[in-house]
Order: structure tokens, then sequence, then C-alpha cells
């Protein structure tokens, strides 16, 4: 059997899980006004961008609708313009922070789709480059993920404020768009 050793999850094991009984944490975060701990980089009037905290790729987040569904069809047409504005803005700022040669981005919809969150509509976008697949996943079937997430959100923080429309609330606070 391999093992790889991952102390970074202990969080997530022991995490408070009384907190899991407070609700959906896709609902609940854009509320918070802690955005820099709890990864929050970028929000617009109905969506939000979350930094993913167990990542495939630096800079590796999710876009999400702040409408509770887990059906896409059940988002109104106000929150499907701003959730595709806001994933093009999360391109734009991706590129900038951390030069993309491509992205792997999808909906995860329902149980079966992988994620741990299947009653809320999001959307991750994975940046990739060429080259990212080396010796490490192809012949030993691990992942090297080579920046901390909080270098990589403080870089993708820097890339959305920079934008015209832009502005910034406060320290340690998520960009914020009104369209």
């Amino acid at each position: 059997m391999e093992q790889v050793f991952a102390p970074w999850r202990i969080e997530w094991v022991d995490r408070d899980r009384s907190e899991d009984d407070e609700g959906c944490i896709f609902c609940r975060l854009p509320e918070e006004t802690a955005d820099r701990d709890n990864y929050v980089v970028a929000r617009s009037p109905r969506s939000f961008v979350l930094m993913n905290n167990y990542p495939y790729n630096p800079g590796h987040v999710m876009v999400i609708p702040r409408t509770h569904t887990g059906e896409y069809a059940a988002l109104d047409e106000e929150t499907l313009l701003d959730h595709a504005r806001l994933k093009q803005r999360t391109f734009e700022a991706l590129d900038a922070a951390l030069g993309v040669d491509g992205y792997n981005a999808g909906l995860n919809l329902g149980n079966a789709a992988g994620g741990s969150i299947d009653d809320h509509v999001h959307t991750h976008v994975v940046p990739r480059w060429g080259g990212d697949t080396n010796f490490m996943p192809v012949i030993s079937d691990t992942k090297v993920i080579v920046q901390a997430i909080e270098d990589t959100y403080d870089a993708l923080h820097e890339a959305f404020a920079n934008f015209d429309d832009a502005t910034v609330p406060g320290e340690g606070r998520a960009v914020e768009f009104e369209w």
C-alpha cells in the first residue's frame, strides 16, 4: 500500500463537526467578513470566488452562485449572467496572476459528481500548464502542489483588484464587483 503524508488535511479531519449542521458552507461564507481566512477572493452581486482548500493545481478555485440549489435549471437569468461574468473575470485574473496555459472548468452537479457539496451548484476552475503532468502522478500516482494556498490567494486577489471596476472594501476582504 502506498502512503502519502498530508498533514494539512488534519484540519478537515479535526474540524468542529457542529459547523456542518449550521447549513450550507457555500451559503455561510459569503455572509462572513473574514474573506482571506476563508479564501473568498472575489465577489459579485450574485456569486463569489472561493479558493479550493485541497487544490489539484495552484489557483484551483470555485465560482459559486449565492442561490442555494443543486439544480442548474433553478438559477434565474440574472444569477446565470452574474455567474458567467465572474467566471470570465476569474479566467482573466488567473492569467494575470499565474500565467496559466489552459483550464479545466466544470460544474459539480449531484452527489455522483465527486464533490463533497452536492446541494449547491458550483463551477470548478483548475488552471493547467503545459507539462504540468510530470512523473509524480504518472508513475507514483501522487500530485505535487507547488505553491502554498495563501501565496496563490494573494496573487489572485491582486489580479482581481487590478480590474478597473473592482473595489476592495478593506484589509483581508475579497475584491468586489458591481455589474
